[in-house]
């Protein structure tokens, strides 16, 4: 390795620092049920619109709600709070870019709380199988 390139590589890591991880998985089927028994209230309880409308403009809606669900979740550890301090959950949204990869939009105590921690980002990945949904969280200071 070019012995410029690695000093400012290694210049460019001590800039970074990981405040938080999270992770989280969950299997599918528990997001069917929750869907079958309690219908549109615990996608309006959990889910912003834009979530809601583009998990369903997807062949199987409850794998995309499932993964944005364990996104919440992940996001929620990274943080080190979980649900304290009124976090809802509509304040924590998934987007995507134009390439398809996942970004996190916070609004509201969730906002708050990533401006009162002086986070520079948050990096979420999302996988998804047939029975399960996975995410990790990574929160950047």
């Amino acid at each position: 390795m070019h012995s410029g390139f690695l000093k400012i590589y290694t210049a460019y890591l001590y800039r970074i620092m990981i405040f938080g991880t999270g992770i989280d998985i969950i299997e599918i089927d528990r997001i069917k049920r929750s869907l079958q028994k309690y219908s549109d209230r615990f996608e309006q309880r959990v889910f912003t619109q834009k979530e809601i409308d583009y998990c369903h403009s997807q062949a199987d809606p409850a794998k995309h709600l499932a993964a944005r669900f364990s996104v919440k979740e992940a996001v929620l550890k990274c943080f080190g709070t979980g649900m304290t301090g009124g976090i809802l959950w509509k304040d924590i949204e998934v987007d995507k870019q134009e390439s398809g990869q996942p970004v996190l939009k916070l609004y509201g105590k969730g906002k708050q709380l990533f401006d009162q921690l002086n986070l520079k980002s948050i990096h979420i990945s999302i996988t998804h199988d047939k029975n399960y949904a996975v995410a990790h969280a990574i929160a950047e200071k």
